[in-house]
């Protein structure tokens, strides 16, 4: 017992010192220092309706272009509209942004991160509109119902509810109803996750292929990016014990839930998965990718040395979160074919 502790007590050592001799990169930081302008309260010290009207890394962003002279303007795209859809449980909301043409394009059905308690699909709009230009195809951002107040499985039900909506009235936006993906960040790409898992399990049309951007698929808060990066801003350890607290709470653990625990990751489709290396999660994309390369399945993992968590949607002012979009528009491209 005292050699495990002594072991447990130098893993933790040596992650502490890798996590001092990172470099962040110098966009990445200025966003960082944006954001602690701002002076947001920790999250994990507030109740749930406290969190949510707190300043957020998309505020971050837009405060440091102004401050630049730059414009805050979202990235045009061929469109925009505002839809409504059925989720398990009652009308939701839908975002859909489309390229410029006559289709028909495939889709890209698209959840958003937030820990599955705050944030909402206004959040990552610029995610969604770098996907649609990058890619040329029709981007469906789809929002869930939030815990606490609707605890597991409440957001899952509703991704799959989604996705099946996308897979019926895509031409309804000139979309392809025949070639769908599915993609996400942090508890979004969770939700991207099981999605694919549920299709299998219950024998439907399955997604083309799935995006992952630093996709939570596990709760182990002992892995070595949770212990190098305990204290990360803007997302930290004690943030991800928040979350889980509100989303899963006591219940069973379920690959519904953490797909990382699913027994079985074959005949799911292939993936395209993306981390950030100063980051908690960054070890949740990595042996998700493993897990399914080792079962067959076609995985291409990148991790972006220097970002944090929710860098993929400041293209605006990280050149890295440009690059990690090219490289989702390829694995998207790659999984539709031609």
């Amino acid at each position: 017992m005292r050699f495990l502790t002594v072991c447990v007590m130098f893993c933790a050592l040596v992650a502490s010192a890798r996590a001092t001799e990172k470099k962040t990169d110098p966009q990445m930081q200025a966003v960082l220092d944006q954001l602690a302008a701002l002076n947001p309260k920790p999250i994990d010290k507030l109740t749930p309706e406290e969190a949510r009207k707190q300043p957020g890394p998309s505020d971050a962003v837009k405060a440091l272009l102004k401050k630049q002279g730059k414009s805050v303007d979202p990235e045009p795209v061929g469109s925009v509209r505002d839809v409504t859809f059925p989720g398990a449980a009652g009308k939701l909301t839908a975002r859909v942004y489309a390229p410029k043409g006559d289709g028909p394009f495939p889709v890209l059905a698209y959840f958003h991160g937030g820990g599955w308690v705050i944030a909402g699909i206004d959040a990552y709009d610029s995610s969604c509109r770098a996907l649609c230009n990058a890619a040329g195809y029709l981007v469906v951002s789809c929002d869930y119902r939030r815990a606490p107040e609707n605890p597991f499985p409440a957001a899952a039900e509703d991704a799959f509810a989604a996705y099946q909506w996308v897979l019926k009235n895509a031409a309804d936006w000139k979309g392809d109803g025949k070639k769908v993906a599915v993609g996400g960040e942090s508890a979004g790409g969770n939700l991207a996750a099981v999605v694919c898992l549920r299709a299998r399990d219950k024998g439907i049309q399955p997604p083309v292929c799935q995006l992952l951007v630093y996709p939570v698929t596990n709760n182990n808060l002992d892995t070595s990016s949770y212990l190098e990066n305990a204290d990360a801003k803007p997302l930290n350890k004690p943030m991800m014990k928040w979350f889980f607290a509100h989303y899963i709470g006591n219940q069973a653990p379920h690959p519904y839930a953490l797909p990382l625990l699913a027994g079985d990751f074959s005949r799911l489709p292939p993936a395209t998965i993306i981390t950030a290396d100063i980051d908690p999660l960054r070890d949740d994309g990595k042996e998700y990718a493993w897990a399914l390369t080792k079962a067959g399945v076609k995985a291409d993992h990148k991790n972006f040395e220097g970002v944090t968590h929710e860098f993929f949607g400041m293209g605006a002012v990280i050149d890295k979160a440009k690059d990690a979009v090219k490289f989702d528009a390829a694995g998207l491209k790659a999984g539709f074919g031609k």
